[in-house]
């Protein structure tokens, strides 16, 4: 990339971080009340609906500004770090007293009102709903206590990390707002596992070193079950595979969610490098570059979210499938086009240029580019932040995606990760 393009691509994601996602953000998301955030907006960013908390997004929260506090550019000055590490420092402490369903019992709630009293979702017989909210927290501290010095933290997260694995070990968990049968396995779940202990590894590596090596056998596994089960040998990532880690031969199993599968590359980029696994590379490379084609819409640009592993909507017998409840999500939404996954395709395209050299990469990101930004940043001046979906042909709509919040998370944390990828290339010329 030529030094001009970095430079030019740096003052662009500084402007769109400060000015646009922290601009709509900070203040309107703090709780100065009992801790923690707010994002329960609706999709236009104009009106907070609830104040009631995801266990989920304060866990995300808590990991951004974590993350903005410790960020490796010249983006913030040292007070401005100071202050991100004292909104962390809110969320953590939040989650530190309303997270877990009770003293020593290492689950997560779902979901909790503005104080932190657990509340039950709609149809849910139990607080704990989700391991995936789990994962978000075990990041979140983590994260924390790497910024902040905080070793209680680290212990925090290392206690529910060893109740996670336990859970998915004994097959004793929910996985709302995507559950499936136990016939099935989620790509989702190794993939947030790895992104996990990558976190829990970093934090390990200053707090607990002795638990390192236990840590990288456990991303070696996650990175060796994707690759050999999710992909089984070709260069794409099914969503979901038999119980027996089979390639299942109906619409369920022929799926590829592109958005999720780049997020997992980089993820596995991380991994493969934290192992010094380099042959990883390339191959997890060729896999977001046909994801990239697979989920590419040829009719109206932008990333599908739900394609045929091949390319193009899904397609492929439902016989005995039909009332799977991801089938359904699959059949519904495959043309919508999502704020998230343009940004995590953003990040990875760029990241696979970095570390391959290879041109097809930048014309991806560039292509990228141009549809996501002139498709999601809110034109309206008092939101700016990103309108979060969008119909097949880029009209906006009002749709509930996972969860009924509005959730910065994915840009927020692309952007940061691309500059800091842009600021170490710049230094190296």
């Amino acid at each position: 990339m030529k030094p001009s393009r970095i430079k030019e691509l740096i003052g662009f994601y500084e402007n769109e971080l400060t000015n646009s996602l922290l601009f709509f953000w900070l203040p309107r998301c703090l709780d100065d009340v009992h801790g923690g955030y707010f994002n329960c907006f609706d999709n236009s960013g104009k009106q907070l609906l609830s104040r009631d908390k995801y266990t989920w997004s304060q866990g995300r929260f808590v990991w951004l500004f974590a993350k903005l506090a410790m960020m490796e550019t010249q983006t913030f000055t040292g007070e401005r770090k100071a202050f991100f590490l004292e909104l962390a420092r809110s969320g953590r402490d939040f989650l530190f007293q309303h997270a877990l369903l009770a003293p020593n019992d290492w689950r997560c709630v779902f979901l909790t009102d503005e104080a932190g009293q657990p509340k039950l979702m709609p149809g849910a017989d139990s607080h704990d709903s989700s391991i995936y909210a789990d994962c978000f927290v075990i990041g979140a501290f983590a994260r924390y206590a790497l910024a902040a010095g905080d070793k209680e933290s680290y212990v925090f997260a290392r206690k529910l990390h060893e109740s996670v694995l336990a859970r998915l070990q004994s097959g004793r968990f929910q996985t709302h707002p995507y559950p499936l049968s136990p016939a099935y396995r989620a790509h989702g779940i190794p993939m947030i596992m790895s992104n996990v202990t990558q976190e829990l590894y970093l934090a390990a590596s200053r707090f607990d070193p002795g638990s390192c090596s236990v840590l990288k056998e456990q991303l070696g596994y996650y990175l060796d079950d994707i690759l050999n089960h999710f992909a089984g040998g070709q260069p794409i990532i099914r969503e979901v595979i038999g119980a027996d880690n089979q390639m299942l031969p109906n619409l369920l199993g022929q799926h590829a969610n592109p958005g999720h599968s780049l997020e997992c590359i980089w993820f596995l980029i991380e991994a493969a490098e934290t192992l010094n696994r380099e042959e990883a590379i390339s191959r997890l490379a060729a896999i977001a570059q046909q994801t990239f084609t697979a989920g590419w819409d040829t009719t109206y640009g932008g990333l599908l979210h739900y394609c045929y592993f091949r390319g193009g909507p899904p397609s492929g017998p439902t016989d005995g499938v039909a009332d799977e409840p991801m089938l359904r999500q699959v059949q519904a939404g495959w043309g919508d086009k999502l704020w998230w996954v343009h940004s995590e395709a953003l990040y990875t395209t760029l990241l696979c240029y970095t570390r391959t050299g290879k041109p097809e990469f930048m014309r991806q990101y560039e292509q990228l580019f141009d549809y996501t930004f002139r498709t999601f940043p809110n034109p309206d001046r008092d939101v700016r932040e990103w309108i979060q979906i969008c119909q097949r042909d880029g009209t906006p709509q009002d749709k509930v995606v996972a969860l009924p919040v509005k959730d910065p998370y994915h840009i927020m944390r692309n952007v940061i990760l691309i500059l800091e990828l842009l600021y170490r290339q710049a230094q190296k010329i």
